[in-house]
């Protein structure tokens, strides 16, 4: 019998076009989400992206992650908890919302 590759949502978030100097840009977060995955054996099925403040939530992306892991049974990865929310309580809710999610630096 095949083991069942892991699945996994990418969400990559930045607050404004030219953030990227301290390693939030987005093709860090893809580079250390992809690697992440890579060393789980697992497969990235889709990926969504912002360009917004962590702390609004009705982020198009973000909602459309949420959506996709719901339909897919994936698992959503961010390459930093911060990159997902600013609020703790958010961050909390969707925990509660059973949408499984992951920090790829605090696994």
């Amino acid at each position: 019998m095949e083991a069942t590759q892991k699945k996994y949502i990418a969400y990559y978030r930045v607050s404004t076009k030219h953030q990227g100097q301290d390693g939030y840009g987005m093709e860090a977060q893809k580079a250390y989400v992809e690697r992440f995955v890579s060393q789980r054996g697992g497969e990235i099925l889709e990926y969504y992206l912002d360009v917004e403040s962590g702390k609004k939530t009705d982020r198009r992306g973000l909602l459309q992650a949420i959506e996709a892991s719901k339909r897919l049974g994936a698992t959503i990865a961010v390459a930093k908890l911060c990159r997902l929310a600013r609020n703790a309580s958010f961050i909390m809710a969707l925990r509660d919302s059973k949408v499984d999610f992951i920090a790829c630096d605090m696994p």
